[in-house]
C-alpha cells in the first residue's frame, strides 16, 4: 500500500492582489517548519553554551531543550502532509513502544529512564525525513555558508580554551562546574569542548563544516566570499591539533577520500584539487612557524602516538574504535536477557537515575548499547534500520555523483560515519547524526521540485516525485 504524500507545489501559489484579482507569488508554505529546523540546529550548536555559561542552574532541563521542538516539527510536518510515516519510521515506532513496555516490565523498571531512552527513536529519528522533505538544496547551501562563517569564531574559542586553565570561566563545565569541561588530552593540555556540552561536539562540528569548505573550494567557490573561505580553511586546519581529537582527524581524512573519489570522475576538477593540496601543504608549513599552532601540534602528535600505541597501531584503532565494538556487541549478545536490560539504561542519564552516578551501565559503543538495552532482536533491528537508511542515501548520492553533482556525495562522508554508529545516547551526537542525514537527503532536492525520492513508500525507496 502506497503511503506517500505529495506536498503542494510551493512555487505556484496564488494570493489575492489588492485590486481583487489573483496573481502568482513565490512564497514558501513550509517557512515555519524551516525556521523550526534552523532553531533545532542553532540549539544543537549552542545548547552547551546555555548549560555552561548562560543558564548553568538549568543545565539538567536544558539537556532536553530540543525535544519539544522536535515533537512540534514532526507533528506539524505530518499535519501538513510534508512527511509520512514510511517503513523505517513505522518499524522504529513499533520498536520504541514495545521497548518502553519491555523496559518497565522485564527490564530496569524505571519509567523515566525508559521514556528518556525511547525519545531518541520516536521523537528525533523522524526529524531526518522532516529535514529531507522540507529543506532543499539552497537551504543546505545556506546552512553551509553559515557553518563556514561560524568556523572562524569557533576556532578562536577553542584556542582560548586550549591555552586557558580548566578553572577559567571559558572552560566551565556543565552547570558551571569549576573543575572544567575539557577532557584529558596530552602534554598537560585538555581537549576543548567549544560551545558544546562535551568535547565530541567539537569534532562533529568541524567534521560537518569540512564537507562544506571542501565543496565550496571545488565546485561552488563563487557562492562564498573567497577571503572568508580561505580564513575558514586555515581555521579548519588549526582545529585538528587544537581539538587533540583523532576522531576529527580521521573524519576529515574520510571526507578527503570522498572528495578525491569525486574529482577523479571529473577531469575539470583535478586541477583544482592539485592547487588545493599544494595550498594546504603551504599553509601547514606557514602555520607550523606559529607557536599557537606548533604547541597544539605537539600535543596532538603525542596524543595520537600514545593512543595508537595502546590500541595496537592504526589497525588496532580501526578494529577497536569503529569495527570491533560493533561486532562484539552482536557476538556477546547471548549473555543478555532476551528483551535486554531496558531501553534508556545505557545512557549516562539513565545510569544516573538508576545508580545515582552518571555512568554507562551497558556499553559505551552504540551497537553494544542498543543490543544491551533492547536485546538481540529489537536492538539488531534498529541497527539494520540505521544501516538501511544509510545505504539508501549512499546509493542516491552516488547517482548524483554520476551526474557530476558533488554536494550530496561530499556530505555523505559525514553521514556515513554518524548515522550507522553515532552514540544516540548523547544529545549532541544524536543531533549531528540526525541533522547530517537530513541535509544529505535535502541536498538532492531542488527548490522547484523534488529530484529524489523521499523515503516515503513502504518498500523504502528513497523518493517519490513531488
Amino acid at each position: 500500500m502506497d503511503i506517500s504524500i505529495t506536498p503542494p507545489d510551493k512555487n505556484n501559489l496564488t494570493l489575492p492582489a489588492n485590486n481583487g484579482s489573483r496573481k502568482h507569488v513565490t512564497r514558501d508554505p513550509y517557512s515555519a517548519i524551516k525556521k523550526g529546523i534552523w532553531i533545532y540546529f542553532i540549539l544543537l550548536i549552542f545548547e552547551g553554551a546555555l548549560r555552561k555559561w548562560i543558564l548553568p542552574g538549568l543545565s539538567s532541563p536544558l539537556l532536553l531543550i530540543r525535544d519539544p521542538l522536535a515533537i512540534w516539527l514532526v507533528y506539524t510536518a505530518w499535519k501538513r502532509g510534508v512527511v509520512v510515516f514510511n517503513i523505517y519510521v513505522m518499524i522504529i515506532y513499533v520498536i520504541g513502544i514495545v521497548g518502553l513496555f519491555t523496559a518497565i516490565f522485564w527490564g530496569h523498571g524505571v519509567f523515566l529512564v525508559a521514556l528518556y531512552g525511547v525519545r531518541t527513536l520516536i521523537v528525533h529519528f523522524p526529524i531526518i525525513f522532516v529535514i529531507g522533505n522540507v529543506f532543499d538544496r539552497e537551504d543546505v547551501l545556506k546552512l553551509g555558508r553559515f557553518l563556514t562563517w561560524l568556523v572562524l569564531p569557533m576556532t578562536l574559542l577553542i584556542i582560548l580554551q586550549f591555552y586557558s586553565p580548566q578553572s577559567a570561566w571559558i572552560n566551565r563545565g556543565i552547570g558551571g562546574d569549576v573543575a572544567g569541561g575539557g577532557f584529558t588530552g596530552a602534554l598537560g593540555f585538555f581537549r576543548p569542548p567549544a560551545t558544546f556540552s562535551f568535547t565530541n561536539g567539537t569534532a562533529l562540528f568541524y567534521s560537518l563544516s569540512a564537507c562544506f569548505i571542501f565543496y565550496f573550494w571545488i565546485v561552488r567557490q563563487k557562492e562564498m566570499n573567497k577571503t572568508i573561505l580561505l580564513c575558514a580553511s586555515i581555521a579548519l586546519l588549526m582545529s585538528i591539533p587544537l581539538s587533540i581529537s583523532r576522531t576529527l582527524f580521521f573524519s576529515i581524512l574520510v571526507t578527503v577520500a570522498f572528495v578525491l573519489l569525486a574529482v577523479l570522475r571529473s577531469k575539470q576538477s583535478v586541477g583544482k584539487v592539485i592547487i588545493i593540496v599544494i595550498s594546504v601543504l603551504t599553509l601547514f608549513v606557514l602555520l607550523s612557524q606559529l607557536s599557537v599552532f606548533k604547541t597544539a601540534t605537539e600535543a596532538f602528535s603525542e596524543r595520537f602516538t600514545s593512543a595508537s600505541k595502546s590500541e595496537g597501531g592504526v589497525k588496532g584503532t580501526l578494529q577497536g574504535r569503529y569495527l570491533g565494538g560493533m561486532f562484539s556487541a552482536i557476538t556477546n549478545s547471548d549473555q543478555l536477557p532476551f528483551f535486554g536490560m531496558g531501553i534508556g539504561i545505557g545512557t549516562s542519564v539513565g545510569g544516573a537515575l538508576i545508580s545515582g552516578k552518571a555512568q554507562f551501565l551497558v556499553a559505551e559503543g552504540e551497537w553494544g548499547r542498543l543490543i544491551g538495552e533492547m536485546g538481540i532482536i529489537m536492538g539488531l533491528t534498529v541497527i539494520v534500520i540505521r544501516l538501511g537508511v544509510t545505504g539508501k542515501i549512499a546509493l542516491e548520492c552516488f547517482k548524483f555523483l554520476s551526474k557530476g553533482d558533488f554536494l550530496p556525495w561530499i556530505l555523505l562522508s559525514f553521514c556515513v560515519l554518524t548515522l550507522p554508529q553515532a552514540q544516540w545516547s548523547q544529545p549532541t551526537s544524536l543531533g549531528f547524526s540526525i541533522f547530517g542525514a537530513g541535509i544529505v537527503i535535502a541536498s538532492m532536492r531542488s527548490g522547484k521540485s523534488s529530484v529524489i525520492k523521499n523515503l516515503t513508500d513502504p518498500a523504502g525507496e528513497l523518493t517519490s516525485q513531488n
